[in-house]
């Protein structure tokens, strides 16, 4: 059945990836130490833990990136262009996000420190 243009089945079929996509960001985000579902007492969150799992993170996405491009530069046929250029963007954009995050932190540091007692 067609809804304004649109196969309902490639509707179920996104509708399906996206509770996949939840389901599996759910672990990975307790993991980076985000709060589980509401209970009845506050659960710890270690700010350092969640930050040295979002750097490697970033790291292991740069170092994915740099082994594919040395594979794809020596030659090797199972890796192709497309999936050199996305991993490097991937990588660059996660930097990019990390640098941003690293910047607002400073300016919080910068602002609590200005802040008179």
């Amino acid at each position: 059945m067609k809804i304004g243009g649109i196969d309902s089945t490639a509707i179920d079929a996104m509708v399906a990836q996206l509770k996949a996509a939840a389901a599996r960001s759910q672990p990975a985000a307790n993991l980076m130490g985000a709060a589980a579902p509401v209970e009845k007492s506050a659960t710890k969150v270690d700010f350092s833990q969640a930050l040295k799992a979002s750097l490697d993170n970033v790291a292991s996405a740069q170092n994915h990136a740099d082994k594919l491009g040395e594979k794809f530069s020596s030659g090797d046929d199972s890796v192709n262009l497309s999936d050199v250029m996305i991993s490097m963007q991937k990588a660059s954009i996660s930097f990019q996000a990390t640098v941003q995050v690293r910047n607002k932190l400073v300016s919080a540091y910068q602002e609590m420190m200005n802040m008179q007692v």
